[in-house]
């Protein structure tokens, strides 16, 4: 078990770049890039962090870096993951370096669905990251694939009608050799799921919850105790996908042991702005109700894939 006192004090993600106060997506960077060091080159996905990451010449990112287009994240990594072997090969790279693709979940759950999934059919060595909001925060907060029931969007003004989708467990029928989902509240756990992303070969998925201010309509301030709430609730399970065997993590592992009893997702929904509309209307006690059901379906079916002593 890592200690933060173990994590590098190099820091590849710099000061000045043009984040919200509070952005998910600047201390995920943070945290991943301790991980997997200095020898990493940088996919990044048409994306909040294509913004943050600052105006040429000037990058807060000190990282090999090439900005792509929504749909193609997979397809890019693909490209830059075979030169590098080939590199390698030729003994023009001493060591191969690790792919990293960051995206959100517009150019994960939708737009990027396709080059992912061909890119996970082939087998390619990369580790894909998709630090979800649950939105389009980048221009202008619209629904996705992954915005829950009920939340408010600028598309969905009245709450959105439809579940969101479970990209993580379409990654896992992929059959890929590692699949994991982290949050910014318990970073040891994101840490460690990281470093053992970086020593499998072939295309690993992790995925953060990324708790969006301004999209979310909560203070800066609380969006480690956001992220923390989901995790506690059930919103957000925590658990990682290897060998065909799923380990439930942290929080998520101890509630469901019985040693930590998990909160309302009532509790959840009420810290942020956008289940505002919902829950005081005529429908946010069935809309409460079918969140909670859906937590209890998702424990469900993941604990199909786990061994009997959890």
């Amino acid at each position: 078990m890592v200690k933060l006192s173990d994590l590098s004090e190099e820091e590849l993600f710099l000061a000045g770049s043009v984040a919200c106060q509070g952005c998910p997506s600047s201390l995920a960077l943070r945290i991943a890039f301790k991980a997997l060091g200095r020898n990493t080159m940088l996919v990044v996905v048409a994306s909040c962090t294509s913004v943050l990451q600052g105006s040429y010449p000037h990058s807060s990112i000190d990282l090999p870096l090439m900005n792509t287009a929504f749909a193609t994240g997979g397809a890019a990594a693909s490209g830059v993951s075979a030169g590098v072997k080939a590199l390698v090969k030729k003994g023009e790279l001493e060591e191969e370096p690790t792919v990293l693709v960051w995206a959100g979940d517009g150019g994960t759950y939708d737009i990027g669905i396709q080059s992912l999934s061909g890119a996970a059919e082939r087998e390619t060595d990369f580790i894909y990251v998709c630090y979800n909001n649950e939105m389009y925060s980048n221009t202008g907060t619209q629904r996705s694939g992954a915005t829950p029931l009920g939340a408010w969007t600028t598309t969905t003004p009245g709450g959105k009608a439809q579940h969101r989708k479970d990209i993580a467990q379409i990654m896992i029928a992929h059959r890929i050799p590692y699949v994991a989902t982290v949050s910014l509240a318990y970073p040891l756990d994101f840490y460690q799921k990281m470093l053992k992303a970086k020593e499998i070969q072939g295309t690993k998925y992790i995925e953060i919850l990324a708790p969006c201010p301004p999209g979310w309509k909560f203070p800066p301030s609380q969006m480690i105790e956001v992220s923390r709430m989901a995790v506690q609730s059930g919103m957000w399970l925590l658990y990682e996908h290897e060998d065909g065997e799923t380990r439930f993590t942290s929080t998520t592992k101890r509630i469901l042991e019985g040693k930590v009893k998990r909160k309302p997702v009532k509790e959840y929904l009420e810290r942020q702005g956008r289940f505002r509309d919902v829950l005081q209307s005529e429908r946010g006690q069935e809309a409460e109700d079918m969140l909670e059901e859906e937590v209890s379906e998702s424990i469900r079916r993941l604990q199909g894939w786990v061994p009997e002593y959890i």
